[in-house]
């Protein structure tokens, strides 16, 4: 259930034009609380705004995730400008304050920020033309290409250890220790394969530790329904939701956005027969991916591109299964069980990876052109 908020004073701290008409629920987020807030300008058309509240139990220092958010955003629109693109649409534009600042902060302390509304565009919840995921592909990796001279030093971590799998899986383990719901002896199946998979969570970090792969600014939650697909070209014109953005590994931006869009069914699909891979979607987003961001791309970050998806999806089902065993307080919920069954979901999909790995990493090597 929606919260109740005092939209008409809320919207007088930010730098708006026209009168103020409405806001309602605008999206699917799982975490923080979005609205599009419409109004009328003086010759009687009606425009629109996002605005949202920023989950502050999930972003402890929301001040520093907007510092973040405006400095790559410029430094995306400074590319934009050298390229001739739309600054105002091919990435997100935050909308002031009134006191010239990137987020409001009300009297009882909740955080709201606010975005031009990119009109003629929307996002999917699923793929429904794989020319959209190509697209996609492009737009994410193009997203890596524009930030790849940004340095990532210098960002705030907002989610310390966001994709750490190997915490991650400490994570999990805790959860299952402490059984603060009662819920283990009920997914006990679920629980032993995400155990069997332990040595995965590995892998990644081990690299990094090593210096065979370098931090580089990444989205960290490269969902297919965080790219603004254009309603004329089916073009993935903005990279949205970037509270994640912060230094992290390429491969974790490609896996998630696999996990998340080359499925054939929603994240919370309970029946699990209508959940695989979709080797022609993989195929797609992959070949748009490796077009924009090939070049930046090292040996090391190409060959670890499938086990990336396998890895994101992996831990993406193990963040699901934790958070229902502590009772469903980070991801939210619609429906008892809610988390449970995504949990399934994700793990249902991690199994076909494995599945058709082989056949992932021949898809990999025709788009890099070997």
């Amino acid at each position: 259930m929606e919260p109740k908020y005092n939209f008409q004073e809320i919207v007088k701290s930010f730098q708006y034009q026209g009168n103020f008409i409405k806001a309602e629920p605008y999206g699917f987020g799982h975490i923080n609380n979005t609205y599009a807030v419409y109004f009328k300008n003086p010759e009687e058309t009606i425009h629109r705004y996002i605005l949202q509240r920023i989950n502050t139990g999930i972003f402890k220092a929301p001040e520093n995730l907007m510092e973040n958010i405006e400095n790559v955003t410029e430094h995306i629109k400074g590319k934009l400008r050298d390229k001739g693109g739309n600054p105002e649409r091919e990435t997100l534009t935050i909308v002031k304050t009134k006191d010239g600042n990137s987020f409001h902060k009300s009297e009882n302390g909740d955080y709201w920020r606010s975005y031009l509304f990119i009109e003629e565009a929307q996002t999917y919840q699923l793929v429904e033309n794989p020319s959209h995921f190509y697209n996609a592909g492009k737009a994410f990796g193009r997203f890596g290409q524009y930030l790849a001279d940004y340095p990532a030093e210098s960002l705030y971590e907002t989610i310390p250890d966001f994709h750490n799998t190997r915490k991650r899986y400490e994570d999990f383990l805790e959860a299952v220790r402490r059984d603060a719901k009662g819920r283990v002896k009920e997914v006990q199946k679920e629980i032993q394969f995400i155990m069997e998979r332990a040595d995965d969570t590995e892998v990644l970090v081990s690299l990094l530790e090593a210096g065979a792969l370098s931090l580089r600014v990444t989205h960290n939650d490269t969902k297919f329904n965080n790219v603004m697909i254009d309603d004329a070209t089916g073009e993935g014109i903005c990279v949205i939701d970037l509270d994640t953005v912060m230094p992290g590994l390429l491969l974790y931006d490609f896996g998630d956005a696999i996990r998340s869009g080359a499925t054939t069914a929603r994240e919370d699909e309970e029946d699990l027969s209508e959940v695989w891979l979709d080797l022609t979607l993989f195929e797609s987003f992959t070949k748009g991916f490796i077009e924009t961001a090939g070049e930046a791309m090292t040996e090391t970050e190409l060959e670890y591109l499938p086990f990336s998806a396998r890895l994101m999806t992996l831990e993406c089902g193990m963040r699901f299964l934790g958070d229902y065993l502590n009772g469903d307080i980070y991801f939210k919920i619609s429906r008892e069980k809610h988390n449970l069954d995504r949990a399934r979901n994700q793990l249902k999909l991690t199994a076909d990876m494995e599945k058709k790995f082989e056949l992932m990493k021949e898809i990999v090597n025709h788009s890099k052109g070997r």
